[in-house]
């Protein structure tokens, strides 16, 4: 059913080293005959980038980010918290105690 001649052409054709080489030095000299027209003669300038679309959002990122940080900076300085104020203890009274408050006082802890 197979044609011998077509299968053993089929096989041969990349176990070589060599044919594959070949094979690839065909394609690359056929591509390079296909671009030899007038367009491929004529070189084109690359065009140059337009700053709104490029430099600009980059510059206005950095401002953003630099104005951001001043603000960062400017909040967290001491000098603009407000100054926490000492706790103030009452002053120290003597006085006396009820007589027997010890002992009400033991009571009603063990109740």
């Amino acid at each position: 059913m197979r044609n011998p001649r077509l299968v053993e052409s089929y096989l041969g054709k990349w176990t070589n080293s060599d044919d594959y080489v070949a094979a690839l030095a065909r394609k690359r000299t056929a591509r390079r005959g296909r671009g030899r027209g007038r367009e491929a003669s004529r070189r084109t300038q690359p065009e140059s980038p337009r700053f709104g679309l490029s430099t600009l959002p980059y510059l206005a990122l950095i401002a953003g980010l630099a104005v951001l940080t001043v603000a960062i900076a400017v909040a967290a300085f001491p000098g603009s918290q407000p100054e926490h104020k000492a706790p103030q203890l009452p002053p120290h009274e003597q006085g006396t105690a009820v007589k027997g408050w010890l002992q009400e006082a033991q009571r009603e802890f063990h109740r």
